[in-house]
């Protein structure tokens, strides 16, 4: 079993895991998102001139390095559920279908007929208008809280021998306070790409693992070599015969877009269900306005001069809501690492209701995540910040910001993942 707690879950620990990979501190390696759905930070680090045991005795010019962090992946969608109330309820709706026509004789009923009235005249009309059909609603119920606290000490007089002035201390603390919002941007990105990462492992379950959805997954490799009657390695498709299979990879990711614009049982979980012998299931369509695509960015660098611009045609994606350029899915340690992608996830068996384990899922080459924006989403909940009063004793005073965020993906919105992953021996 996988499923989440009802309680907070402390998230530094993996947190800290997924940063260090993101930003090359640490090897690649099996993250499990399976309490959390979330990720990690670098946690912000300071030494105790006999304080910091860093800073040296003024002897020169202060220069401090030190400058603003931006996150990416910041297009992910976003909620605020509060403190209140985190547990999230999503209702969805089976498709229905049509009725037999009642305003008409037809070859099934008699509706019309002298002496017929508003029933179903034993079994030869319809049946009567007060005849009940109710709405089918669907709901999923997604509770997730992942908390992290982050924290700085600030120093009233004693590391002033280290400045030559009130400004270089200014300076000084300028710079240490603009890495400590780095840390905490570093944590945004992270979080997100840490939703991302479980959105692709979950994608890759449900279309190879459980065989639930249909055509949510295209292994690129798998999909040139049939079309075209070829046995070439993906190594093969990313150098010798680059410009052929970025020609076909623009042709794919365009008509996976077409695709999901159709309403339909494709891409996602339908949550197909049998009533009175008759089967139903949750339609899905995404709008193009409504489609995210994340793409590799190096193999797009490839791209640039030959089909490139086919990809992004105003009329196919927009640039400024619907691209997200991804340098590194999980690790940019090595080149070699940052195609790849190394997650155990939780997802939701439909032939049970519950959340379940996937085990490690290993993926060597990642080239994109088409999805819904309402596939996967970031939930505010609390971020707050507290200072204590100043030690008297010591002189110092704390300052504590407290975060509390929630993470969902939503298996029954639509999502195509693109990989490239040579057949078994």
């Amino acid at each position: 079993m996988a499923a989440k707690t009802f309680t907070p879950q402390d998230g530094y620990a993996i947190m800290t895991a997924i940063a260090r990979q993101a930003t090359g501190q640490q090897t690649i390696s099996v993250v499990n998102t399976n309490q959390f759905v979330s990720t990690g930070e670098t946690l912000m680090a300071s030494g105790t001139e006999n304080v910091y045991n860093a800073l040296g005795i003024v002897m020169g010019r202060l220069f401090v390095a030190a400058r603003d962090y931006q996150p990416k992946l910041d297009k992910m969608n976003s909620i605020n559920s509060g403190t209140f109330s985190n547990r999230i309820r999503k209702v969805s709706f089976y498709s229905r279908d049509p009725q037999a026509s009642g305003f008409y004789n037809t070859d099934l009923y008699t509706n019309l007929a002298d002496g017929y009235d508003g029933g179903d005249n034993s079994g030869n009309s319809v049946k009567s208008q007060w005849e009940q059909k109710q709405a089918m609603p669907f709901q999923m119920d997604f509770h997730s809280q992942d908390v992290w606290d982050f924290e700085i000490t600030l120093y009233e007089e004693q590391i002033n021998v280290a400045f030559r002035d009130p400004v270089e201390l200014a300076n000084f603390v300028g710079g240490m306070l603009t890495e400590h919002g780095n840390d905490i941007a570093q944590v945004r990105e992270a979080f997100n790409r840490m939703i991302i990462l479980n959105r692709i492992g979950q994608t890759y379950l449900y279309q190879d693992g459980a065989g639930w959805t249909h055509g949510a997954c295209v292994n690129l490799t798998t999909a040139f070599n049939t079309k075209f009657g070829t046995s070439y390695t993906s190594a093969q498709l990313r150098s010798t015969y680059l410009k052929e299979f970025l020609a076909f990879m623009t042709a794919e990711i365009r008509k996976a877009s077409d695709y999901m614009t159709e309403r339909s049982t494709n891409a996602h979980l339908p949550m197909t269900k049998t009533v009175n012998g008759v089967q139903y299931s949750i339609l899905r369509h995404t709008p193009k306005d409504k489609q995210l695509l994340y793409l590799f960015r190096p193999l797009l660098r490839e791209a640039e001069a030959l089909v490139l611009p086919e990809i992004f045609n105003p009329e196919y994606l927009d640039l400024e809501k619907s691209y997200e350029p991804v340098d590194f899915w999980q690790s940019n340690l090595t080149e070699a690492d940052r195609p790849k992608v190394k997650v155990r996830v939780p997802y939701f068996d439909p032939s049970t209701g519950e959340e379940k384990d996937s085990g490690n899922l290993e993926f060597d080459y990642i080239v994109g995540l088409l999805t819904d924006v309402d596939g996967q989403m970031a939930d505010f909940q609390l971020e707050r910040a507290l200072t204590t009063p100043v030690n008297a004793r010591k002189g110092y005073r704390n300052t504590f910001l407290h975060f509390s965020k929630g993470a969902i993906t939503d298996p029954t919105e639509n999502a195509v993942l693109f990989y490239m992953q040579d057949p078994t021996p």
